[in-house]
């Protein structure tokens, strides 16, 4: 069974989850306001303002959704106290945190699964598939855009708030740690908070990725572009039908520009924070590789230090 702790934001998305898959049993958050909201929508699961006491109850696992600053350090304590851990993104700031997560949950055997949404998205799979088939040749780029006239932060910028989404993404469909990351960004309202932030990353096999994170746009965009050599795919998180669109578009052998078919694969509508939330369900349950989770999960901390250096320098 799982508790789920802060219920400010995602929280109650995460609980709704949980309890239609009958594992939600307790609800934790320090705000007794929250919690009785949340309480009243799930009769009959307990709730504490204490994460001591959720810790010593028979909970197996946590699922964290507090502010991104206390994840590592809740996270940390829910494993040292033999439970599994489902933590919202990213979960910890630092590569040593997560590395000493990682190394904390390997050695209890527990389950630590950051919670990088996207990956779970049918849309997204469907970009992993035609890229691990090799329909799309061999793949030289990827670019993501993430933008929106949205809420400007005042102590989370642009890479933080946005670019994670992005760049877990990223790391998924390549399988590979960058060599280089390298952001630039600007501020026009909170200073030194980044309202809009560019990176580019370079890795070993010569693959190059780009994202474009900004909430100072007047266009809402969710949207991720796979470069083959053979077919380019788009991934559009804004579009209600056409998710995901594959171009037979190449270059031939005489440098001509040779366009082909569209095709739009039917991509499943089930919602990624169920399949998020199953997944982790089956993780407990003994199936899928928990290890390469946590692993992989390590490595989009990695590449956002390695961005946020880039930035602050």
């Amino acid at each position: 069974m799982i508790g789920v702790v802060g219920l400010n934001y995602w929280g109650p998305n995460l609980a709704r989850n949980f309890a239609d898959l009958g594992a939600l049993s307790w609800l934790c958050d320090l705000d007794e306001q929250r919690l009785a909201a949340a309480s009243a929508r799930h009769p009959g699961v307990s709730t504490t303002t204490s994460y001591d006491e959720l810790l010593a109850s028979e909970i197996s696992a946590v699922a964290i959704a507090t502010a991104v600053p206390t994840h590592y350090t809740l996270a940390k304590q829910a494993l040292e106290a033999g439970k599994h851990v489902f933590v919202e993104k990213p979960p910890a700031m630092l590569t040593t945190e997560i590395d000493e997560l990682v190394a904390l949950a390997a050695e209890r055997d527990l389950a630590l699964m950051p919670g990088h949404l996207l990956l779970y998205h049918p849309g997204v799979r469907k970009l992993k598939e035609l890229i691990d088939s090799g329909e799309l040749g061999e793949v030289r780029c990827v670019y993501g855009n993430r933008q929106n006239l949205g809420i400007v932060r005042a102590n989370e910028n642009a890479l933080w708030s946005l670019g994670v989404h992005d760049l877990s993404v990223i790391l998924y469909l390549l399988d590979e740690d960058p060599e280089l990351a390298t952001a630039q960004g600007s501020w026009s309202f909170n200073e030194g908070v980044e309202d809009v932030v560019f990176c580019f990353l370079r890795f070993p096999s010569g693959k190059i990725a780009h994202m474009h994170l900004s909430w100072l746009d007047p266009h809402k965009m969710r949207k991720m572009t796979v470069v083959g050599l053979e077919k380019m795919v788009v991934f559009d998180d804004m579009e209600p039908e056409r998710k995901v669109t594959v171009y037979e578009k190449k270059v031939n052998s005489s440098s001509e520009a040779v366009s082909g078919d569209i095709t739009i694969p039917k991509i499943s509508n089930a919602e990624p924070l169920r399949l998020e939330c199953e997944y982790f369900l089956e993780l407990l349950d003994g199936k899928h590789d928990k290890a390469k989770v946590a692993r992989d999960g390590a490595r989009v901390v990695r590449a956002l230090e390695m961005l946020t250096n880039s930035l602050d320098g």
